[in-house]
């Protein structure tokens, strides 16, 4: 399909705006700020938009095909601004993408959980095109927020773009795990990228009863949900339900490369692991992409552990799972001809006892959602819970 007839498909920009409105993804609070601030504004003339179907992206450049160019910044669509950490050259993806603009109904969900008052000051974690820093300007006064960006080239480019637009946002070039201390205390935090944990210097830099809103999952698997959590009056902790499944770029300094199999794996060792068997299906294990409810789960209630599944053959596929604090490892073998599965478990822990421990205990309790979780943080570190704090997801074990 070419690029001009997927424009064809796709919403203007007003179009974009009441179909926000229409399904609760912005609040008329905002709506001023889509229409005076538009997200083009803020994009390269070479972007690569990303089907959210095909977890394909192509290349679109302005200067050749302006139309098609346009139709996309308007669209409900991420796109892709960088590859590779700044290293990629030429039209094509390339092999990771590393800094983009997200979907208008994703960004303006997320600033609607934000909840921002007039005079607050904000900090946001992740500059990347400028886009919702300037919202977010737009609504508060430029002078209200200030972003973080780690990488130069990406903090340059936002806070050009910012200048150019006429809302002068305070642009860090820095890691924003560490926050931004010289400009606290903070009302709001909002990051846009992923966290596997939550900074103590980011309650350190809140006000009393301010609001962190960070995508946040485990290194069990993708799936992440939006932490929306409230700082305490004494500061220490910060407490709060999920509020929506999102899909974001890790903060660089919390990505973890995929373990090594061999090291985990030798050669001999399946002959000598402990072996029994599931009746746990497939399904729920079968992939590694996107948001998967019993993966965001597990992930919750198993400390310290990844999983991978093997493409399926003839009707056989294998799921591993590794502990990141050990050596121990768990391969479960799922075969469409058989309700039994064989479970291979080596090393200190039992990893697949303690996944089927937590998927029973989440089956067990009716398979609540995403949204009956929540998290806390405070001095002892982080903690999922069912609820309410007082019924830790730890307890499925």
């Amino acid at each position: 399909m070419t690029a001009r007839t997927e424009q064809e498909k796709r919403f203007s920009r007003e179009e974009l705006g009441r179909s926000l409105l229409e399904k609760g993804c912005m609040t008329p609070a905002w709506a001023p700020a889509f229409e005076a601030v538009p997200r083009s504004a803020f994009l390269p003339d070479l972007m690569w938009p990303h089907d959210m179907e095909t977890s394909r992206s192509a290349p679109v450049d302005r200067s050749t095909d302006p139309e098609a160019w346009q139709a996309y910044a308007d669209s409900d669509q991420p796109i892709v601004t960088q590859w590779d950490d700044g290293t990629h050259q030429g039209t094509e993806p390339g092999t990771s993408f590393s800094s983009s603009s997200s979907m208008p109904s994703v960004v303006f969900s997320m600033l609607k959980d934000l909840d921002v008052r007039e005079g607050h000051r904000v900090l946001e974690i992740g500059t990347g095109t400028g886009w919702n820093s300037a919202l977010l300007a737009h609504r508060l006064g430029a002078s209200n927020v200030v972003s973080v960006e780690v990488d130069g080239a990406v903090a340059q480019a936002g806070r050009e773009a910012l200048k150019r637009f006429g809302l002068p946002v305070e642009v860090v070039h820095g890691d924003g795990y560490l926050g931004f201390a010289d400009r606290a205390p903070y009302d709001r935090i909002i990051a846009t990228c992923g966290l596997r944990s939550i900074p103590r210097a980011w309650l350190n830099q809140m006000t009393p009863c301010g609001v962190i809103l960070t995508p946040w999952g485990t290194y069990y698997g993708p799936s992440e949900a939006t932490a929306r959590l409230v700082v305490a009056e004494d500061g220490r902790s910060a407490s709060g339900l999920f509020t929506r499944p999102v899909a974001f770029m890790r903060m660089r300094s919390q990505r973890r490369g995929w373990p090594q199999h061999s090291e985990y794996v030798p050669a001999g060792a399946m002959d000598a692991a402990d072996v029994s068997t599931t009746t746990v299906g497939e399904d729920e294990f079968s992939s590694t992409e996107g948001f998967r409810l019993a993966g965001f789960v597990i992930g919750l209630c198993v400390d310290n552990i990844v999983h991978l599944a093997d493409r399926k053959e003839n009707g056989k596929r294998a799921v591993w799972f590794y502990g990141l604090s050990d050596k121990s490892w768990a391969c479960v073998v799922f075969r469409d001809d058989r309700k039994e599965s064989r479970v291979y478990q080596s090393g200190p822990r039992r990893l697949w006892d303690e996944v089927e421990t937590a998927y029973r205990w989440w089956e067990g309790n009716d398979r609540p959602g995403y949204e009956r979780f929540g998290l806390t943080v405070d001095d002892a570190g982080e903690r999922a819970w069912l609820d309410s704090p007082d019924n830790p997801a730890a307890l499925a074990l």
